[in-house]
């Protein structure tokens, strides 16, 4: 198996700095591994709601997760800070991929990197819409990424 290529810092698009709890320590002393999937649910999260591109409690348009995946290349601990890099590496017609990486404080290169795939679908229904909603899409837009992690023009 291939070890993955770690994203530096400058290739992602949004930071949100997240303060690591006393409970986020395993017992072998470092953040435990499933820790590390809130932290990427709490970046999306915070963006969309923020950016107004999602109504968690009213919107007739929801996100399901459908893959995640998590790459290990340095332990992260209590106490410390997480900033958590975001990017998009795809924009679909319904579905959306987002990147992240948990960076510690000031490092130019990640603890961690993964992605995970939201679906986008009708609240009341579950299926997938036909098309992002407006706000949702122009929220994105300024996140994509191409392979290079550079802008597509």
């Amino acid at each position: 198996m291939n070890r993955p290529i770690a994203i530096a810092r400058a290739d992602y698009r949004h930071f949100l700095s997240i303060t690591t709890r006393w409970m986020d320590n395993d017992v072998y002393g470092h953040v435990n591994n499933v820790v590390y999937y809130s932290y990427f649910d709490t970046v999306v999260n915070e963006y969309l709601i923020r950016a107004r591109a999602l109504d968690i409690e009213h919107g007739a348009t929801i996100g399901l997760v459908v893959e995640t995946q998590c790459n290990y290349f340095a332990p992260l601990v209590f106490p410390e800070r997480v900033e958590a890099g975001l990017r998009v590496a795809r924009l679909g017609s319904s579905s959306v991929r987002y990147e992240v990486g948990l960076f510690r404080e000031g490092e130019s290169m990640p603890a961690a990197q993964g992605h995970f795939v939201h679906v986008y679908v009708e609240r009341a229904t579950r299926r997938p819409v036909s098309a992002l909603p407006d706000a949702l899409h122009a929220a994105l837009a300024p996140l994509v990424v191409d392979g290079a992690g550079v802008p597509p023009a």
